[in-house]
């Protein structure tokens, strides 16, 4: 059977949703893995929504509830940033997970983090670092990418977002876009944690 990776995300101005639409690419790259995007719940109402100027949610994109994140082989969850932590929204769901926490569903499954921030010293660590506590507490394996990425990880010459904590980007005032670099370590990501996952499962 094919290894079943979700990527599960929340994103208010599609910068997130950018770097998801590129990890997917990546695990879809390594042959035996199957991978489906996923949302959160939005917590804010469509009038809050729209004086913040947030774009409408991708309808190709389903929700998804807690229950459903014990299908899945590996999971990969990304979100902005607020003040160095994972957003309300992301909280909320994670919150509503407890009835898989208590009989463990998610224990030994291997998990990792991709996030946006507003600036470089906005969180590109601490985001990721201050959200493991969530996967511990269900028992999962945090797959970092650590400096796999080569001289990626190394670039002085651009802003860049991404740490070995996972892929990120850098959102500025809002009108900054995920750089080539940034989709690559993205892609990269999500290639990477494929093979991890599937050597997990033990997949031919």
């Amino acid at each position: 059977m094919a290894t079943k990776i979700y990527i599960v995300y929340y994103s208010t101005y599609d910068h997130v949703a950018k770097l998801a639409d590129e990890i997917l690419k990546g695990v879809s790259s390594v042959e035996g893995v199957e991978v489906k995007l996923w949302q959160v719940p939005e917590t804010l109402s469509e009038e809050a929504l729209t004086k913040m100027g947030a774009p409408p949610k991708r309808e190709d994109v389903p929700v998804i509830s807690p229950a459903e994140l014990a299908d899945a082989d590996g999971l990969i969850f990304g979100f902005p940033t607020r003040f160095g932590m994972m957003p309300t929204q992301f909280k909320a769901f994670m919150d509503g997970t407890s009835e898989l926490w208590c009989p463990q569903r998610l224990a030994g499954k291997p998990a990792a983090l991709f996030f946006s921030t507003g600036c470089q010293g906005g969180g590109q660590e601490t985001t990721a670092l201050t959200a493991i506590t969530q996967l511990v507490h269900h028992g999962m394996i945090f797959v970092p990418v650590g400096y796999t990425f080569g001289a990626g990880m190394f670039e002085m010459e651009q802003v860049k977002g991404g740490s070995p904590y996972g892929s990120g980007t850098i959102a500025g005032n809002g009108s900054r876009v995920p750089t080539e670099l940034e989709l690559k370590q993205a892609f990269h990501q999500g290639k990477y944690f494929a093979g991890i996952a599937k050597k997990l499962k033990g997949s031919p």
